[in-house]
């Protein structure tokens, strides 16, 4: 694409260079080519930036107005360089041409494949199942009786989706990923112990440009529904139980855990090997760290909490008040190794 052309749709001004100079992809400083676009979010990086052979550098409007790039440089400005350039590399991205039905793939009956869908070799799609235009399901993935995907996803190599599994457009998941398996849900006999599954007959709704990484999994509703909001992005090894709902935006990384019936608001960030319990509230814009924790039936907002505070701990709350804390169990104990003495 060209300059311009990306700046048409991206927006950012081209405050330096030929709007026809044509660019191919992105990389970074020490391995770009004559036609690769860089970003650089401070006068230090585009120094470094300058230094490349890149064809052109995306940066904050002003940021470098202390310094020029070489003749053959062109520099485009936006407000958010970082964020213009991962939208530039989803637009320069080489897309595969749509292959149809490879010929070991099973297809059932009265399956709706839209205009350009992929089906991979070996892949399966159950009786019923319904594909929008331009999604590719690649090789082994297999896709249950009645699912609905939508225009443009891409569900990768050994992926499930179980009956009932509904996914939005623009939807990704990676291989490995178990969207709609049955709920860890029981009832135990008081007089035998013996365990009775919950009924699990609930639904699984992905939203619009939800992404699911490797080997996550994403539990169907018991009786009613789990959903995922449009946008939010889900790590690789995350775990959601069933009639969960997570708001958009959201981003879960690896090693989570959500137990059954919570909600997590929108644009809270969960970070990784954090604990969730069952029927937890998680307001928007809440923020846990790592290996934070939070009990079954807690509510956690970022109500009088400034913006961008991180909530620390088991159970979860301000770093400032854990090192506080910590900082009073130190003395207590080094009092206590006194004493003992």
């Amino acid at each position: 694409m060209t300059l311009d052309e990306l700046i048409a749709q991206l927006g950012g001004k081209l405050a330096h260079g030929a709007p026809g100079k044509v660019v191919t992809g992105v990389n970074a400083c020490d391995s770009a080519t004559a036609t690769d676009l860089l970003f650089a979010e401070d006068a230090n990086g585009a120094k470094l930036a300058f230094a490349s052979r890149a064809a052109a550098v995306v940066v904050k409007p002003g940021s470098c107005a202390d310094q020029a790039g070489p003749e053959g440089v062109a520099v485009i400005e936006a407000d958010q360089p970082r964020l213009w350039f991962a939208r530039a590399a989803r637009l320069l991205r080489h897309t595969q041409p749509a292959s149809g039905v490879h010929p070991s793939a099973v297809v059932g009956a009265d399956v709706e494949l839209g205009p350009g869908v992929t089906v991979g070799p070996c892949a399966v799609i159950g009786d019923g199942a319904k594909i929008g235009a331009g999604t590719r399901i690649e090789a082994g993935a297999s896709i249950g009786e009645g699912v609905r995907i939508g225009e443009q996803c891409r569900i990768y190599p050994r992926a499930v989706l179980y009956p009932g599994t509904t996914l939005g457009n623009r939807v990704m998941v990676h291989s490995g990923a178990v969207l709609g398996a049955d709920g860890f849900g029981y009832v135990r006999d008081a007089k035998t112990g013996a365990y009775t599954q919950f009924p699990q007959q609930g639904t699984l709704v992905l939203e619009d440009d939800v992404e699911i990484g490797a080997n996550s999994t994403v539990d169907r509703g018991a009786l009613n529904e789990t959903r995922i909001g449009r946008g939010t992005k889900i790590d690789n090894l995350v775990h959601v139980g069933h009639n969960c709902n997570i708001g958009e935006d959201v981003i879960l990384v690896a090693l989570t855990g959500i137990s059954g019936s919570s909600s997590v608001g929108k644009g809270a960030v969960i970070a990784g090997q954090v604990g969730i319990g069952d029927h937890v509230m998680i307001g928007p814009g809440v923020i846990l760290g790592g290996q934070a924790g939070v009990f079954s039936g807690s509510k956690v907002t970022a109500e009088g909490l400034k913006p961008g505070t991180v909530l620390y701990g088991t159970p979860a709350r301000p770093l400032r008040q854990v090192l506080r804390e910590q900082a009073v169990l130190a003395r207590l104990a080094k009092k206590k190794v006194v004493t003992d003495q």
